[in-house]
């Protein structure tokens, strides 16, 4: 009897410590207490990786203790110690580096052939056998108001083919919820993730700077990081005389280790004016476009680590013209240098997660990389509350 008494004890002891507790840690400037957006945090017991929301804000579930980094290209890295974290929120504050001012950068080499370099390099560090996890979601606004959202948890399997890396996508979780009309359903179902995931590991963004038909129609600028005295800035406009270069691109990168850091292409508004506005039935007119896309280096590795984009336009149609905003995220919980072991028939190889049907098996959105902010939380449940 004793013995039975004893291994209850033991069992209900495990349960009790096997169980995994919820943290909330929110980062903010030590010097303007204001939230700092897109810092990572990296729990070191599990590896995962979390992306800080509008509201300087991350979540997630840990069973047992770990130190956890926090880093962002601005602020001195810290390290937090177990010990030191409570269950409930924890502010964390980041210190401005400032170490240096922003001083062009002299050299003897063309910025282009630094670019080309610098590319080439990323690309070749990218195009390799492992696998990341990621928090992938989307909302849609039709004439400025939410009318779909979807998000997932999906993994996607790298490998290299002809130089270059190609994914395999599985989807674990995902849900979806909002209405779409019939004429423009289709039109957002263009967004195929192996084709975004694979633009983002091999830099196609890039293509048009080191095209030598277009390339002259760029400035470049190379400065020191103001605040990160390890890494350059590149910044790349188009000339006033361009005819077709209209992006502006911003590229952080590690000058030792020729790699890309972050980058950012937009179109600014003086040059989204030059952009004809074409009238035929079904065209798009671009009312506005950013991409953001940053990569982590540890150690030997080397992967995308978040990435966030926005398109807007207008959709011609044959009565009306119906303004279409898309915004989207990926976000990268978990790198394993492991490949997966699947079956053909586990592999998603339709476009979007708009096509697969809801499968939720856990409250993943909460804890998989990126807390929706309480703004974020009431448009996704006014959404789910339309099906």
């Amino acid at each position: 009897m004793k013995r039975l008494i004893l291994l209850f004890i033991l069992l209900f002891s495990f349960g009790v410590f096997a169980q995994s507790t919820e943290y909330s840690i929110v980062i903010k400037d030590i010097e303007t207490l204001l939230p700092i957006e897109n810092a990572t945090v990296y729990i070191m017991k599990t590896r995962q990786t979390l992306i800080t929301n509008k509201e300087g804000k991350v979540t997630f579930e840990l069973n047992g203790a770990s130190n956890v980094q926090v880093s962002e290209t601005n602020y001195e890295k810290l390290t937090l110690r177990w010990a030191a974290l409570k269950e409930d929120q924890f502010v964390v504050y980041l210190k401005n580096s400032h170490n240096k001012l922003d001083e062009i950068v002299v050299s003897n080499e063309n910025p282009q052939k630094t670019l080309q370099k610098i590319v080439a390099n990323s690309r070749q560090k990218l195009a390799a056998s492992y696998r990341l996890k990621v928090y992938v979601r989307e909302f849609f606004l039709l004439n400025n108001k939410y009318s779909y959202y979807n998000d997932g948890l999906v993994n996607f399997q790298f490998s290299v083919s002809q130089k270059k890396a190609t994914t395999t996508l599985l989807v674990e979780q995902n849900r979806s919820y909002g209405l779409l009309e019939a004429d423009i359903s289709a039109d957002l179902m263009g967004y195929n993730l192996n084709n975004i995931m694979e633009n983002y590991s091999n830099l196609k963004y890039f293509d048009v700077l080191l095209d030598s038909k277009t390339k002259k129609e760029y400035s470049f600028t190379t400065k020191g990081h103001p605040n990160n005295s390890g890494y350059y800035i590149m910044s790349v406009s188009p000339l006033d005389n361009s005819k077709t270069a209209l992006d502006t691109y911003e590229i952080i990168y590690d000058p030792e280790k020729k790699l890309i850091v972050e980058f950012s292409v937009i179109i600014v508004p003086a040059n989204l004016a030059q952009i004809q506005e074409n009238e035929q039935i079904g065209s798009k007119n671009i009312t506005g476009s950013s991409v953001r896309v940053s990569y982590r280096i540890d150690g030997l590795d080397y992967y995308l680590l978040t990435a966030n984009e926005e398109i807007g336009y207008d959709l011609v149609l044959k009565e009306e013209i119906k303004n279409i905003q898309v915004r989207n995220s990926f976000i990268t919980t978990n790198f394993n240098r492991q490949n997966f072991t699947y079956k053909e028939s586990d592999v998603f190889k339709e476009k979007s997660l708009f096509n697969k049907k809801n499968k939720i098996l856990t409250k993943y959105w909460d804890i998989s990389g990126f807390t929706a902010t309480d703004e974020e939380k009431a448009l996704i449940d006014a959404l789910e509350f339309k099906l």
